[in-house]
């Protein structure tokens, strides 16, 4: 595998399992020097890192609830710290922003304490922490978010959660147009349905994972490295000249 992101550096959110766990080995084998964030899961972080560092690369944990008041700020201030004490500069080059929760609602049974605690984390969490960051952002960087092909999709039974990766979109096409000017790049990816353990309920039932599978068009879930492949690709060289995009990696979900 080539190193092609030697000598950057990157921070995951919610890096700790599932995608981000995913991404942030990814980078991490590609070279840059990776800090796992996680809210609760010290535990599972620590494996992540371990992994990561296994394989040959750099990694450490950073503890902060995206989303939770004065979160951004914190979790800032310990990457700065961190990255000073380990490179010599607090200078970032990927961030890639994938905390995101849901749950399986319609507007009616969606309360007001569900909806904002999704916006907390989904949308207002990584518009803070990337306002927080900006500082700390490398000309010739990279901002990606992480969105879901749920947006296209429209579900009744997800409303609020489609709603808070629209808004993903839009914050990522707003941001890159702000940030052009420095060379960084902008751009969200929009997985479907992918093997993690956020969706062990749906695997669990055969029928269902027929039925959205035969509604793929490569006929199969994506597996965590289908989508950490594609974030690393946007993260490199390769994803130079690419901004303001929303790229869905869901397989052709429901376009057969």
């Amino acid at each position: 595998m080539t190193r092609d992101l030697e000598g950057k550096t990157a921070l995951v959110t919610g890096a700790s399992r599932g995608i981000g766990r995913g991404i942030a080995e990814r980078l991490g084998a590609a070279g840059a020097l990776v800090a796992v964030n996680y809210a609760t899961n010290e535990g599972a972080a620590h494996a992540t890192v371990a992994a990561i560092e296994a394989a040959g690369g750099q990694a450490f944990a950073l503890q902060a609830t995206i989303g939770a008041s004065g979160a951004a700020e914190a979790l800032a201030a310990a990457l700065d710290k961190a990255l000073n004490a380990r490179t010599g500069s607090n200078g970032l080059d990927i961030l890639v922003n994938n905390v995101g929760i849901g749950d399986y609602k319609g507007i009616a049974d969606t309360n007001d304490e569900l909806l904002h605690s999704i916006f907390d984390s989904n949308v207002f969490g990584p518009f803070k922490l990337t306002r927080a960051l900006l500082p700390h952002l490398r000309d010739g960087g990279r901002v990606i978010n992480i969105s879901s092909s749920a947006t296209r999709l429209g579900d009744k039974d997800t409303i609020a959660y489609n709603m808070s990766k629209a808004a993903v979109e839009m914050f990522t096409r707003s941001l890159a147009r702000q940030l052009g000017e420095r060379g960084i790049t902008v751009n969200s990816v929009a997985p479907g349905f992918t093997e993690t353990d956020v969706n062990a309920g749906v695997m669990s039932d055969r029928a269902m994972v027929r039925a959205i599978s035969e509604s793929t068009l490569l006929r199969r879930f994506a597996t965590v490295e289908d989508i950490a492949d594609f974030v690393h690709a946007l993260a490199g060289d390769a994803g130079r000249w690419v901004t303001a995009q929303n790229i869905e990696a869901s397989g052709g979900l429901r376009m057969a």
